[in-house]
């Protein structure tokens, strides 16, 4: 392999050694990755050979300049921003080694310049299935009035209500992978396992939304989901606990919270520009007609 390359490995530890800097010096853009890569490094190798990640790197002279992750040999690929130029050479390489793509998941520049490299290798048609916004916090600014009632830091006892929960979050927005690892009793393996949890509470104790938040990694916190049950909506909870678990994060010491967004969702959206969310940049989804080129 020429050393100015795209470099493939499935050792989480040695892609880190080499990329980690590179993706804590844009914490806000590289927040998936920084996110799964933690998750993987911190829960080992698993023994499931359909289950084991693909990370890549883009190395010139010395230095790594773009990056992705595959959850498993067949997922979608997660890039970092990228140039068309290296989206092409990415999907080159892995079209000539006859790596599955079902999808791409990027900023929209970059997941567009690799979809379009991706159907010239391959002739797989792009098909656009998500967009996404995302937003960085600028200020905190909490709700006037707040709702009544208060925070609650979720522990082992609300966890049937928390699967619960993710669950229906996951059937709302057409999750199924995460449905199925929930249905399977995998709790700890699905993106819910690793996260913080924080509840809204009215005064009397009772639950009426939850917001989730990733540990820190790269000085990054990200709020994912935020979820309040469709009966309750419109009482001011999805801001109260959003604003909880915003400041949980900066307490705990980060340094950039974000979070994604619905672009179809105009509610949610005003929202979170009032408690001080700015929008960064966004993302867009791709899934491809066909997912296996033929290897040289």
């Amino acid at each position: 392999m020429r050393p100015d390359d795209w470099h493939l490995t499935e050792d989480v530890h040695e892609f880190l050694s080499r990329a980690g800097d590179f993706l804590r010096s844009r914490p806000a853009l590289h927040t998936m990755q920084l996110t799964v890569t933690e998750k993987h490094r911190a829960d080992g190798v698993s023994a499931n050979p359909a289950e084991t990640p693909v990370f890549g790197r883009l190395e010139r002279d010395g230095e790594v300049h773009a990056g992705f992750y595959q959850r498993t040999p067949t997922g979608n690929l997660s890039l970092t921003s990228m140039a068309p130029d290296q989206a092409d050479a990415l999907a080159a390489r892995l079209a000539d080694l006859g790596h599955p793509v079902p999808g791409v998941t990027a900023d929209h520049d970059a997941s567009t310049a690799f979809a379009e490299a991706w159907q010239r290798r391959t002739g797989a048609e792009p098909v656009v299935t998500t967009r996404l916004h995302l937003y960085r916090l600028g200020t905190l600014t909490p709700p006037n009035p707040f709702p009544e009632g208060r925070g609650h830091l979720a522990g082992e006892q609300d966890r049937e209500q928390l699967v619960r929960w993710c669950r229906e979050f996951c059937v709302e927005v057409g999750e199924q992978y995460s449905i199925d690892l929930i249905d399977a009793g995998a709790w700890a393996d699905s993106r819910f396992g690793d996260r913080n949890f924080t509840f809204w509470q009215t005064p009397d104790g009772t639950p009426v939304s939850m917001a989730a938040a990733t540990s820190i990694v790269g000085g990054m916190v990200r709020v994912d989901p935020v979820y309040t049950p469709a009966h309750l909506r419109g009482r001011g909870y999805a801001g109260a606990v959003t604003v909880e678990a915003s400041r949980a994060a900066l307490a705990a010491g980060a340094k950039e919270v974000v979070l994604f967004t619905d672009p179809g969702n105009p509610t949610s959206n005003a929202l979170y520009q009032r408690l001080g969310y700015v929008r960064l940049t966004d993302f867009t989804v791709y899934d491809f007609s066909s997912a296996t080129p033929e290897a040289a």
